[in-house]
Parts: structure tokens; C-alpha cells; sequence
């Protein structure tokens, strides 16, 4: 049996952005996939191809934290307590149980994570991530001052149990403000309503999970931003859920474009 692969893959960079894909990871430990359901160990809720939509990051200098195991695993962006992000309004857990699509993602309750379980999996998997982010943007602002954290994501464009009709293309998450400069969200958003053919929104049905809420803190020089973007922008939403270059083609001068914006802006 091959041995588990580290909880994340890191690129250090040298500019004053850190670019963390918590939900791109597709490893299922075999302890945990022999209790899947079948549908469950396909990782449908992954947040796909997200390295390869991001493929100027590095090439802009940035630092790249990529989670390897499937958010099914463990949550990398839930507060550790299990706390919801959004308060009456449906949600999928710290070790999620259900998929987005509300299916049971274990075969029987019996097989589910308890306490004890769940405390493990936050020791092996969403410690050492979050450790990760932490040492890297302590390192960014001794070199630079002022450092911007982008949390990249991805979803369907339509999901009933989270959202009503069809999610804007880039939704923009700080918090309502709390997590990020509010003249450079603006900018942002400004950037993202001229992407032709997609559309933009601020703060609206996602503002940003743990991560951006609970690393950022504008008063002390870092400036966290969600990036929420519908898969349709540049893959297909269903199974095999193939990257899509000539689609993706079309939303990556604009992801360029805000990823410059944040440097600039941390750079100022």
C-alpha cells in the first residue's frame, strides 16, 4: 500500500502574495475511502484544476500552498472547532459527512468520524496546513511589510442547497470587508465585472471561509481575499470534469489581472 502523501505541496515564492487552494485535493487515505460510498471516493465537491488555472502564479513570484487530500477528508477551511461559517444557511462540515449535493457520503452512519477521529484527522491533516500558511505569511511580511493572502476556490455553478439559480462567475469574498483593504476589494471587483462574459459580485453568498476570516487583519499589513469561481468559467462541472483550456483561456487574463492588482497593492 502506498504511503500517504504530505497534507499540502508548497512553492515559496519571492513576491508579497500567498495563494492557498485549500480544496484541491483529491487523496483519500485508504482507511478512509473503505468507508465511502462509491459516488463519495469519485471527490465530486473538489475544487478542480486549480494549479492549472493559476499556472501564472509562479511566474508572478508568489508563494503556491496546495492541500493534496480531498476536502472529504477534513476541511482545511472550517474553523477547527467545527463552527459554521454561515449561520443558518445549510453547510458542509469540518469532516463533512454529506456532499454538497446532500448525499450521504459514508456508507453507514456507523462508519462516520467521531470526536476522536476528528481530533486525528485535525493533528495529521488541517494542522500542518494551517502551520504552513501561517510560517509563510509571517516570512512574506518580514521581507515586505505588507503581504496579500488569496484563497483560491471553485464550485458548481448551480447547487440548490446553497444558493438559489445560477452563482455569479467571481465572487469575491472579505468578509464583508473585515479581511482586506477596502479600496483594493473594490479594485477588484471593478477588475472582475470587466471579464467579458462573466460576471462579478462582492461579498455576496460567499464572503470568505476561515481562512480569509481568520488570517486576515488589514491593521497589521495582510490583506486576505476569497476568490469563489464557477467551474463552468473553465472546466466541465460534470464527471470526468475535464479542464477545459480554450474556456479557460478566457477567464485567465483576468485572474492575471487581479493577482497583479494584489501585488501592486501589497507593493505600494
Amino acid at each position: 500500500m502506498s504511503q500517504d502523501p504530505s497534507p499540502f505541496v508548497f512553492h515559496p515564492g519571492t513576491a508579497p502574495l500567498l495563494i492557498s487552494m485549500p480544496h484541491a485535493g483529491t487523496h483519500l487515505p485508504a482507511d478512509i475511502a473503505a468507508r465511502l460510498t462509491p459516488e463519495a471516493r469519485e471527490v465530486h465537491d473538489t475544487d478542480w484544476h486549480m494549479p492549472q488555472l493559476y499556472a501564472c502564479a509562479q511566474a508572478l513570484g508568489a508563494s503556491l500552498l496546495v492541500a493534496t487530500h480531498s476536502r472529504y477528508v477534513i476541511d482545511l477551511n472550517r474553523a477547527p472547532d467545527g463552527a459554521s461559517l454561515y449561520p443558518g444557511q445549510s453547510v458542509t462540515g469540518l469532516c463533512p459527512v454529506d456532499s454538497f449535493a446532500s448525499t450521504a457520503l459514508y456508507a453507514s452512519a456507523a462508519q462516520e468520524p467521531d470526536a476522536a477521529e476528528i481530533e486525528r484527522r485535525k493533528r495529521l491533516y488541517w494542522q500542518p496546513y494551517h502551520d504552513q500558511l501561517r510560517a509563510e505569511l509571517d516570512r512574506l511580511q518580514r521581507m515586505h511589510g505588507r503581504v496579500v493572502l488569496w484563497d483560491a476556490h471553485s464550485i458548481r455553478s448551480v447547487l440548490p442547497r446553497f444558493f438559489e439559480g445560477q452563482l455569479p462567475d467571481l465572487n469575491l469574498g472579505t468578509a464583508d470587508g473585515a479581511s482586506c483593504d477596502a479600496g483594493l476589494a473594490q479594485q477588484l471587483l471593478q477588475l472582475a465585472q470587466t471579464a467579458p462574459g462573466h460576471t462579478a459580485v462582492l461579498n455576496g453568498r460567499f464572503k470568505g471561509g476561515h481562512i480569509t476570516r481568520h488570517y486576515g487583519a488589514p491593521a497589521q499589513g495582510i490583506h486576505a481575499v476569497q476568490l469563489e469561481m464557477t467551474q463552468c468559467s473553465y472546466m466541465q462541472e460534470q464527471m470526468p470534469f475535464d479542464f477545459l483550456p480554450e474556456r479557460a483561456a478566457r477567464i485567465q487574463p483576468t485572474l492575471q489581472r487581479l493577482l497583479q492588482a494584489a501585488l501592486d497593492f501589497a507593493r505600494a
